[in-house]
């Protein structure tokens, strides 16, 4: 029986313990009513979802799904939080991106929530020379600055010090990041840069900047290849190591180096992944530091960055709804800066609605929803401390294979990173196109007579390194082709869908093939006849058993009335007349693209 509390009330007082083993006959029962055999152990696998890097999500997670001790917030291994207050006595830090000089824009931001600046300086964004007229009214000593300046590292730091001297801040006041990351500019721009000029930079801040870090490992290009959470992990850990050895050769000790380093990484709409990530990030630098022997050290500062691969250019909108959950994620899991990338960030300049939008989302997060009160909320959750767990040994796996091959500096000459990620963004791409990771608002629920949002271009990024990807680019590309021909001939390229039998047989097939065409920007037709629909292609929607009733006869009849291809939605089957067939999980992106090569669309 349940033991009574020592009020003597349970609710459950007159019911027998559950056990795993009753759950698992349960979870039988039900997978066997839709014709899966399966016991025991096999029905909780059964509904098991496998994620990358070999992990595997379970349907229940209990007390006997052991975790290693993840200890106390600002105490390594650090993975309940880098901080002894967590992000408890204001928030996180809501820092900004900006690539142009726009002053008002900066302004308006600092008098609207935002905490920091994250200055994108140098070539392809803010001319290091115009940094002073950038920063004009900002008062440095309250407002950290991030900078990322590329292979223009050095001026733009010189440049920031030279601010903070000319505006009398106290050097102990200032605060921020001067954003040196040889390695991660190289993985960008395939441009080997020389460390030599970082080395006096990161013993200057040890000296008189103590709030200044020096360097960042910036693991986005990583997650922008497509790499997965473990390699992001993986190849920010192998650069931080890197820059540690650099720096305790220049003579800086480990406890110094690892002080000037600030991570940053991706925070994505899978929000117990994300969660996760940040978590088993801070608990493998904790590692490297007790191994360097600095285990007080070890306390990995956080830049999360809302994902640029989740942003879609279609339907752009549900960006806010992506970027929300991402942040809550980053929260939750700890970081303790975050960048909210305005929704229109994939078209271009971000509008003063879209920067809007974006700082208030962490105002809503922090202020309305609380998130900060409690630190580590996800904290002794079964699900999240295992994944951790399990997510940290994927990435330490991966990073002792980088030091194996030599490095980071040597995987990436190599060419051996640049594979990983792109076998890793393969895998994720079949899961894309065939509609297992779907993109509402792209391959999911299309809306193809949305009014396009139109932005100013952006400055170009940095390119000649690891490609950057996006979920959305196969869809995208077929929508531009849709696009395309709408704009020379004032209409879309059709599909005529034929409903066979009562709305009961038909809805649910009609409303799937609808998706999917719509996915490709192909209008679908439903009323009136085939004839009238200017469409030379059509798709058989109904049931199973109207199909093998009707199925042939219908097709027949339509190829008569001029069709050149039929589609059936629904599992392949042997229907003559009838060409190919849409179902779930068939590969969207092939039948699109083949459906507009036969209808001319170039």
């Amino acid at each position: 029986m349940t033991v009574l509390p020592d009020d003597g009330l349970s609710l459950a007082a007159e019911f027998p313990d559950a056990n795993l083993e009753q759950w698992h006959g349960l979870v039988a029962g039900v997978l066997r009513k839709s014709g899966k055999e399966v016991s025991g152990t096999a029905a909780e696998d059964a509904l098991s979802t496998a994620l990358e890097d070999g992990l595997r999500t379970r349907p229940l997670y209990t007390a006997h799904d052991a975790a290693p001790d993840p200890g106390f917030p600002g105490f390594s291994p650090f993975v309940r939080g880098a901080r002894a207050e967590g992000n408890t006595t204001g928030g996180w830090d809501v820092r900004q991106r900006h690539a142009v000089a726009d002053n008002t824009a900066v302004l308006t931001d600092l008098e609207n929530g935002v905490t920091s600046l994250w200055l994108v300086a140098g070539e392809g964004g803010i001319p290091v020379t115009s940094l002073g007229k950038v920063l004009d009214g900002v008062y440095l000593d309250l407002a950290p600055v991030a900078l990322d300046a590329g292979s223009q590292v050095t001026s733009a730091a010189q440049e920031l010090l030279r601010l903070y001297d000319e505006r009398s801040i106290d050097r102990k006041a200032a605060r921020g990041s001067l954003g040196a990351d040889p390695l991660g500019h190289e993985a960008r721009t395939g441009e080997v840069s020389d460390f030599a000029p970082v080395a006096p930079l990161a013993r200057r801040c040890a000296e008189e900047y103590p709030g200044l870090r020096a360097l960042t490992v910036d693991a986005l290009p990583y997650h922008e290849a497509g790499g997965s959470a473990a390699q992001e992990l993986g190849a920010s850990i192998a650069t931080g190591v890197a820059y540690l050895r650099e720096l305790t050769e220049a003579g800086l000790s480990v406890e110094q180096a690892c002080a000037q380093l600030e991570f940053r990484y991706a925070a994505t709409a899978d929000q117990f992944l994300t969660i996760a990530k940040l978590r088993a990030a801070r608990r493998l630098w904790a590692r490297v530091a007790e191994v360097c022997g600095a285990p007080g050290a070890g306390a990995q500062a956080q830049h999360a960055v809302v994902s640029p691969v989740m942003m879609t250019r279609r339907d752009p909108w549900v960006n806010m709804l992506r970027a929300t959950i991402a942040t809550l994620a980053a929260g939750v899991g700890g970081a303790d800066a975050v960048t909210v990338l305005p929704f229109d960030h994939a078209l271009g300049l971000p509008d003063a609605f879209a920067r809007r939008i974006a700082r208030n989302t962490s105002t809503i997060l922090v202020e309305e929803s609380h998130l900060s009160r409690v630190i580590d909320p996800a904290g002794g959750s079964w699900y999240v401390e295992r994944l951790t767990d399990e997510l940290a040994e994927a990435a330490w796996r991966f990073f002792r294979t980088i030091e194996r091959d030599g490095g980071q500096a040597a995987v990436l000459r190599s060419g051996r990173l640049r594979t990983d990620l792109a076998t890793t963004w393969a895998q994720r791409s079949k899961k894309l196109a065939t509609r297992r990771e779907p993109v509402t608002g792209v391959s999911e629920f299309p809306f193809l007579s949305e009014k396009p949002v139109v932005r100013d271009p952006a400055p170009e990024q940095p390119a000649g390194g690891l490609p950057r990807v996006r979920r959305d680019e196969a869809y995208e590309d077929l929508r531009a082709r849709s696009d395309a021909h709408l704009a020379a001939t004032g209409s879309r390229p059709r599909v005529f869908l034929a409903a066979i039998g009562p709305a009961a047989a038909h809805t649910a097939r009609t409303t799937f093939a609808a998706n999917l065409f719509q996915a490709g920007g192909i209008e679908p037709v439903t009323e009136g006849t085939f004839e009238e629909s200017g469409a030379t292609e059509v798709c058989l929607c109904s049931s199973d058993a109207l199909y093998e009733e009707r199925a042939e006869d219908v097709a027949g009849t339509l190829k008569a009335e001029g069709a050149r291809h039929v589609f059936l939605a629904g599992r392949p089957g042997q229907y003559s007349g009838v060409d190919s067939y849409v179902f779930a999980g068939c590969d969207a992106v092939a039948v699109l693209t083949a459906t507009l090569d036969r209808m001319g669309v170039s």
